[in-house]
């Protein structure tokens, strides 16, 4: 059974809206854990939009889950990643004027940076994941750079516009997982999820952990944050 990491990103969203202190993401990562999840994870933006390096602290010195860290290449963030030690680093592209991740990273042609990047992680005992498309040559890539670890990005996956173009993206993950698993990289996915459409990727053999924020974040405005974490949790159990 897929295991659940819920992204709080967006209650921090919503607390910048108002420069203020609430909501805290730090209770909210304790209520999601609270309620079954197994992973709590945060993209700290190099341009700060949402999550800010204090949050990092008191994350990892306050919740009884795993921290994953998703970051940019930047070398600065990636000092911040050296000195927080997260139990995972999930690596992703970045643009200053995206609402948010719109790809995934281009590890075929950012071979060499990336590897030394994973390379320093990996020093400091921290697990390493990239997000990337469900394409061969990135697959393959993420190999020879020496992660553990890739992420699924299930956008278009999520974003399909019919039934056909769906069961297409579907299938395209399933045989970009398989391919994975052969030549010994662990999956994950996530982007886009939400309580319609995850079934289909949390039953995909292999896939060890589905990363879900926004869907999870919006829900619980009308039912609750602990209700709508268990609610994703039975439709990725069942």
């Amino acid at each position: 059974m897929a295991k659940l990491g819920v992204n709080i990103d967006h209650v921090a969203t919503l607390r910048q809206a108002r420069g203020g202190i609430e909501p805290d993401p730090i209770k909210a990562a304790c209520l999601c854990v609270k309620a079954g999840a197994d992973s709590i994870v945060a993209h700290l933006r190099e341009d700060r939009r949402h999550i800010q390096d204090k949050d990092l602290i008191k994350l990892k010195a306050t919740i009884k889950s795993r921290l994953n860290l998703e970051m940019s290449i930047n070398p600065g963030i990636v000092d911040i990643a050296c000195r927080l030690k997260p139990d995972q680093a999930t690596l992703v592209p970045e643009k200053r004027q995206e609402l948010t991740t719109e790809g995934g990273l281009n590890v075929a042609l950012y071979r060499d940076k990336i590897k030394n990047v994973i390379e320093r992680l990996k020093s400091k005992d921290i697990v390493v994941s990239l997000f990337i498309d469900p394409e061969r040559k990135q697959i393959e890539a993420s190999r020879k750079v020496g992660c553990e670890f890739i992420e699924f990005h299930t956008g278009r996956y999520a974003d399909s516009k019919t039934e056909a173009w769906r069961k297409f993206h579907l299938k395209e993950i399933v045989e970009a997982t398989k391919h994975a698993l052969n030549i010994g990289l662990r999956v994950n996915a996530g982007h886009g999820l939400n309580y319609r459409n995850v079934s289909s990727i949390a039953g995909i053999p292999g896939v060890e952990e589905l990363n879900i924020g926004h869907s999870i974040i919006s829900y619980a405005v009308f039912v609750g944050l602990e209700r709508a974490v268990k609610e994703m949790l039975e439709l990725i159990e069942n």
